[in-house]
């Protein structure tokens, strides 16, 4: 559902706080023919694009919140103006009670920002000499340095990797020393943008755990985006969507998937033979006896799908799951991009 942020709490319960922000960005059009080339010389175009439009959401400390949106929607453009990297046309942005623009230096030593396509390890160095590096710029006592690294290392399971050039490391590797390092200062809040992009499923599960584990276990606020929807609904509470600049959902995942009809994915195993009927059922796969069927239960209620199964000759087994996320999401964009309303 749609939310405007909370009025009926104290500013200071809000690790986030972002009122009526627009970003626009201003792009100059090429044309490399004859004409054109003219054209740009005496008349050169530009386009306005707006990325954000009058966004406005709060989130509570402690939160774990997903932000979601198709490329382009305005996902990595918030990340940047919440760790004062960007600065908003109009609007108010608050983190931690302080302002990203004029606030940075204050704000960065209580937050942890990491994106998925980038690293601060000194490439052509041990993984070490970059995290020794931080505790001597940033500040970290000793104590605080010492307590974290050891957490750290038996989290994210990095100790055989400290001395090794961070060049050498995987993408697994090197995405959890890099998560490692953002941690040394005990941020209150952390910003992830795509932080489990090209892992692979183990180094994925690592991930996901420890930013489950350290939510939950320091009341870390955590705002991570991601296009895998499966593993935002794992790890986020809350998921807030964004399309063509504007909020489009604010709600949990269960809200989400009621708004789309409530998918669900049944799989039946027949004997040889028989292809079972399923009234409102689309079947999406067969394979050996094995039939696959989307099944909306807005339309068609448990109990009634279990009658219809019972009176079908040839049953063996039946399964009934959710709908995986991802479908749900790319029915939503499909929708939006139509320009369909969607009552939430």
């Amino acid at each position: 559902m749609l939310k405007k942020a909370p009025t009926d709490m104290c500013h200071t319960d809000f690790a986030v706080s972002i009122n009526n922000v627009t970003k626009t960005f201003t792009q100059w059009q090429r044309d490399n023919t004859g004409m054109g080339l003219i054209r740009n010389l005496i008349k050169p175009e530009k386009q306005t694009i707006t990325a954000l439009d009058d966004v406005t959401f709060a989130i509570r400390k402690g939160e774990f919140v997903a932000y979601a949106g198709p490329n382009g929607a305005g996902k990595s453009t918030t990340m940047k103006l919440l760790g004062g990297m960007l600065l908003p046309n109009s609007g108010d942005i608050s983190v931690l009670s302080l302002s990203p623009q004029k606030q940075r230096t204050i704000l960065m030593q209580r937050l942890g920002i990491l994106f998925g396509n980038r690293t601060e390890l000194w490439w052509d160095h041990p993984v070490i000499q970059s995290l020794e590096w931080k505790k001597v710029v940033w500040g970290i006592s000793d104590e605080m340095y010492k307590k974290n690294l050891a957490m750290v290392i038996e989290l994210l399971h990095i100790g055989n990797l400290l001395k090794t050039f961070a060049r050498e490391l995987s993408l697994g590797q090197r995405m959890r020393a890099d998560l490692a390092m953002m941690l040394l200062h005990n941020p209150e809040v952390i910003l992830l943008d795509e932080p489990t992009l090209g892992l692979d499923v183990v180094a994925k599960r690592q991930m996901i755990d420890f930013l489950k584990r350290i939510n939950k276990d320091n009341v870390v606020t955590i705002i991570v985006t991601s296009h895998d929807m499966d593993d935002l609904e794992e790890m986020a509470e809350r998921i807030l969507m964004i399309s063509a600049g504007k909020i489009a959902f604010d709600g949990s995942f269960s809200e989400l998937r009621s708004i789309t009809g409530n998918l669900t994915r049944v799989a039946i195993t027949m004997e040889q033979g028989f292809i079972p009927k399923i009234e409102n059922g689309n079947l999406l796969s067969s394979n050996n006896g094995l039939f696959e069927y989307d099944v909306d239960l807005a339309k068609t209620p448990v109990r009634d799908l279990l009658s219809q199964l019972s009176e079908v000759e040839g049953v063996r087994d039946v399964e009934i799951k959710k709908a995986p996320i991802e479908q749900v999401i790319a029915g939503l964009y499909r929708d939006w991009d139509s320009g369909k309303k969607i009552n939430v």
